[in-house]
């Protein structure tokens, strides 16, 4: 459909908070997961960067993420909500689309279940945990309905550093240690 502008650090859209989607199978919805996917795969092939996109992030304000993990189906998630958390957890490495030029140490849950709808409407359930970082980046991305920043979750004001500072000391360990863009967007 198209590459939507995704609104930067600073703009209040990323501060309100999604509305849930009354119908997850309506065309608009559909049109609106067309533009995240096209939207994320454009800051992938550009940056090398980008796992997951939130609506609110381009400037949508519904309940819907998408994820597009390295070697899997396109995953539209509407409506999700974070069902049970683990008390324990884990300190790991953040950026966002929304501020790329950053980057920053947030803990977050060593796992999680998340209730969501598929695009037909259907409920589904996940348990996500450290394998393919999932359970951060649902974190990361459920946050983003509620208005909540990864610099809101920072654990300690020194861990943050440029993306140069980043990619030269800590990428190689973290889940951002994903192929060149080049390389990535060829598989797209």
């Amino acid at each position: 459909m198209a590459i939507r502008t995704v609104l930067q650090l600073g703009d209040p859209g990323l501060r309100e908070v999604g509305k849930k989607v009354s119908d997850p199978a309506a065309p608009e919805i559909r049109a609106l997961v067309e533009d995240l996917s096209d939207t994320l795969a454009h800051w992938r092939k550009t940056t090398g960067y980008g796992r997951g996109i939130a609506a609110p992030q381009i400037g949508a304000n519904v309940r819907v993420i998408f994820l597009r993990l390295p070697g899997e189906a396109p995953w539209p998630i509407v409506n999700p909500e974070i069902a049970w958390r683990s008390e324990e957890k884990i300190v790991v490495w953040d950026a966002c689309l929304s501020f790329l030029s950053i980057f920053m140490q947030v803990e977050r849950h060593r796992e999680i279940t998340v209730r969501y709808q598929d695009l037909s409407g259907r409920q589904c359930e996940v348990h996500a945990g450290e394998e393919r970082n999932l359970s951060e980046l649902l974190q990361h991305e459920i946050d983003h309905l509620d208005g909540i920043l990864a610099v809101d979750r920072i654990t300690d004001i020194r861990t943050m550093c440029t993306r140069e500072e980043f990619e030269k000391r800590y990428r190689a360990g973290s889940p951002y240690a994903a192929e060149p863009a080049g390389k990535e967007a060829s598989k797209q």
